[in-house]
């Protein structure tokens, strides 16, 4: 345990020193800018990493033996690294965050999947899903959720974290932020192409499963917020930049965090191959009133919209928009022009070969930038579900230098 202690506190001084770099606070302001659509420059980010391909010089190598200093170490040590290698534009909080832990009951249905195909280095696997919708009467199963706010064990956890890591780094206590992704959910239960297929030859069933699952979430989030389990003031969301003046960085000791005090979040990945009209009419139609009560509102994720964003538009405090490697960027940056931001995901797979295409790279980046700047959107640039790196971290570190170059960071 002494030996413990000394790993954290050496990694937990790194970590305050880098928490302390007043370039934090200028980013807060990048932040805030393309939040509250006054960009000073594109905000660019760098996240859901290969880790098993990117331990050089056994720099996120464990080295402490219980299982909670191991957890307070690989923070340290993935912070540290990201700090080093591909830092962009993150920001490093001067905390070290507990989560509270939250229980739910489910809502009556887990899924049954087989592993097809996995890396034994890599968390990323491919699924095939069973329907457990072949009769209508499965969709009596269903049930709201009851959460709750498993206090002990979380303060359990902080005493435990506290104790290691002593006064060189703040421990708190935090909560989270919520996203929805009803058709996510509906896929995983289902599979894709009987989901799909019900789109036509089941349209009642279809929108009366997505009725049920949208109260579910409302329900679930009204759970959340009167056990005051959401966070105020958190610097991402869903890896892109979260801080906006339209929403609160804090709330009063003993004020809980409301849906109106943070981002709601909503995607629909599965209907990449759907209609606008189609999309409208099994997603947006219900989103509309679930994303009413947040303040903000960011859409979307691996899914195409640049030819959505009319529908996209009906959804209460929309902000953001994700526009993907398979959206054509040109016409996505026309039509948000200054109305909302675009979230920009290049293409992961740039990043998965032997050795990087530089000048490809360089391509794509500055055709997102000049579209954008023709068009005078807000924009950040994340490079996200990156599975590979080719094994070769290079290809990511020098990704990170080209997209600062071309922002006007470096």
């Amino acid at each position: 345990m002494q030996n413990d202690r000394q790993i954290i506190l050496e990694l937990a001084k790194q970590y305050a020193e880098i928490a302390a770099n007043p370039i934090n606070v200028e980013r807060e302001k990048l932040y805030r800018g393309i939040n509250d659509l006054k960009m000073i420059r594109p905000v660019v980010l760098i996240d859901e990493l290969p880790w098993s391909e990117l331990n050089i010089n056994d720099e996120l190598t464990t080295r402490s033996t219980s299982p909670v200093a191991q957890n307070i170490e690989w923070f340290f040590r993935s912070i540290i690294y990201k700090w080093k290698h591909l830092q962009a534009d993150m920001i490093v909080s001067p905390h070290f965050p507990v989560f509270k832990r939250i229980l739910t009951t489910g809502n009556g249905f887990n899924r049954k999947e087989e592993t097809l195909a996995s890396d034994s280095g890599n968390s990323i696997v491919s699924h095939a899903f069973e329907d457990q919708f072949l009769d209508d009467s499965a969709l009596e199963k269903f049930h709201k959720e009851i959460i709750s706010y498993d206090e002990k064990s979380t303060l359990q956890e902080y005493e435990q974290v506290s104790d290691l890591i002593g006064d060189a780094v703040l421990v708190k206590i935090v909560g989270t932020h919520i996203g929805t992704g009803v058709w996510d959910d509906i896929s995983v239960l289902r599979g894709v192409t009987n989901l799909l297929y019900d789109l036509i030859e089941r349209p009642e069933f279809t929108h009366e499963m997505v009725r049920i699952m949208t109260e579910i979430n409302r329900d679930k989030f009204r759970q959340y917020e009167e056990l005051n389990l959401f966070e105020a003031g958190v610097n991402t969301v869903h890896c892109t930049p979260a801080l906006s003046e339209k929403l609160p960085t804090s709330k009063p000791l003993g004020e809980n965090v409301k849906l109106g005090d943070i981002w709601g979040r909503a995607v629909a990945q599965i209907f990449a191959s759907v209609s606008p009209d189609m999309h409208d009419e099994f997603d947006i139609e219900y989103v509309k009133s679930l994303m009413e009560p947040f303040g903000l509102v960011y859409y979307g994720c691996c899914e195409p919209l640049d030819r959505k964003i009319d529908i996209l538009e009906k959804i209460p405090n929309l902000r953001k928009i994700s526009i993907t490697p398979w959206a054509d960027v040109d016409n996505a940056a026309e039509k948000i022009g200054r109305k909302y931001v675009l979230s920009s995901k290049p293409n992961p797979s740039s990043v998965a070969v032997s050795k990087l295409d530089e000048a490809a790279v360089r391509d794509e980046l500055t055709k997102i930038i000049s579209a954008c700047q023709r068009n005078n959107c807000a924009v950040d640039i994340v490079l996200k579900d990156i599975s590979s790196v080719g094994h070769n971290p290079e290809n990511i570190f020098k990704w990170e230098r080209i997209a600062m170059e071309l922002v006007g960071a470096r």
